[in-house]
Order: C-alpha cells, then structure tokens, then sequence
C-alpha cells in the first residue's frame, strides 16, 4: 500500500493505493460523506481485489484530509474527484478504469462518470434520504448511463435493494445489476453479533460480485 498527495483547488487530497502484481484494471472508489476510506467495504475491496488483478486507489478527499467530518458541497466533491481519475488515467494508461465508491462517493462517481471510464461500482448507493422517498437521487445514476453494479444493505435506509431495483426498471434500467447484502444496514458491514460464517460470506458476496462485474467489463 502507498499514499500520494494530489493538490486540488480545495485543498491536498490523498490517493492510497493498493497494487496487482499482474494489473488487468483500476479501480478508483471515492469514500462516504461523513466516513473515510478505512470504511468495511472500502478496505475490504483493497485487501481481496489486488489479488485478483485489479489495482484499487482509494480517494480521501480534501475536507477529510483537513480533519474535517463535512464536505463543502458536492461541486467542491466533483472537482477533487476528477482530480483523482486524472491521475488514475495516467498512472495506469492503457488499463480498464472502473469508477464508484460508497454513498456520497458513489454519487460523486455518477456525476463524473465520463469518457475514458469504464464502469460504476456503486456501494450503498443513497436512493433518497431516509424516510424521504420523494426525494430521489436516481437521476444522477441514470445519467451516468454506464455499466453498472451496485451492492446494497437489504436493510438500507437510505433505500433496499428491491426499491433501487423498482426505480431503475421504471427509469429503463433493468440492466443495472443489484447484489443485496443479507440483514445489511447502509455500511454493508456485517453486524456486531454476525458469526463468523456469515462474516466470511458477507466478504465473499462483496468481492466477487464487484471482481465478476470488472472481469466481465475490462473484455
């Protein structure tokens, strides 16, 4: 694992990188609003993914490498962030980039999806705010119109994988495949009292559903 700094017009932000000794593709995963990239699934797709062939490079953002627990607003989000896939595409030329990250961070991945990317891994993405359906934030994924996965809490409350199933087919979606995490909440982490066979296929469910999603992509 390695750290670079990357100076943004907000700030220094960090890139913290985990290396395939064989790299097929990148994956660059952008963290949650108030979270860091130590976040469970985070660190867990840095652990497994390099094994299989697939560099991950973590962006903390520039209010978080301040010490900061809130971001500014999510242009100032959007501005580091294309900062960070910049510096992806040119460490890495040559290889498939695949793009997301966790809430806040897989919205800011949607919103910046573009040329030269090759799919979202979208982790516990935020349909709406809890409690608040009406307030739906689809259309930033829709938009985005790409090669999508996302994994997400059956007990999410920031929307379960079958509400996100129903707003994508509804949207013209229907491709977009939704992993639902068993009895897991918005971190996707398996709960405090979860055995450790449950821990071990929470981790299992995690990995090979974003390492199938890339090996099908990268082709």
């Amino acid at each position: 694992m390695s750290t670079i700094t990357i100076d943004t017009p907000d700030g220094p932000a960090e890139l913290i990188i985990d290396e395939a000794e064989e790299p097929a593709a990148v994956l660059l995963l952008g963290h949650g609003a108030g979270g860091d990239v130590d976040a469970w699934d985070l660190a867990l797709l840095a652990d497994r993914l390099p094994t299989l062939g697939v560099n991950v490079a973590r962006f903390r953002q520039p209010y978080r490498v301040a010490g900061r627990k809130v971001f500014s607003s999510a242009p100032a989000l959007d501005r580091a962030w294309q900062m960070a896939v910049a510096e992806a595409t040119r460490r890495w030329p040559g290889l498939p980039l695949f793009v997301g990250g966790r809430s806040a961070g897989a919205r800011t991945a949607c919103r910046g999806f573009g040329s030269g990317q090759t799919g979202l891994v979208l982790l516990a993405f935020p349909l709406h705010p809890p409690g608040k359906p009406d307030k739906s934030r689809l259309a930033e994924l829709v938009d985005a119109a790409a090669p999508t996965v996302i994994v997400q809490g059956e007990k999410d409350t920031f929307g379960a994988p079958d509400q996100v199933s129903a707003a994508l087919a509804t949207a013209g979606r229907a491709d977009v495949r939704v992993v639902a995490m068993p009895a897991a909440g918005h971190t996707l982490a398996p709960k405090a009292k979860a055995t450790d066979e449950q821990i071990a296929e929470a981790e299992r469910l995690l990995t090979w559903s974003v390492a199938a999603f890339i090996d099908a992509g990268r082709s």
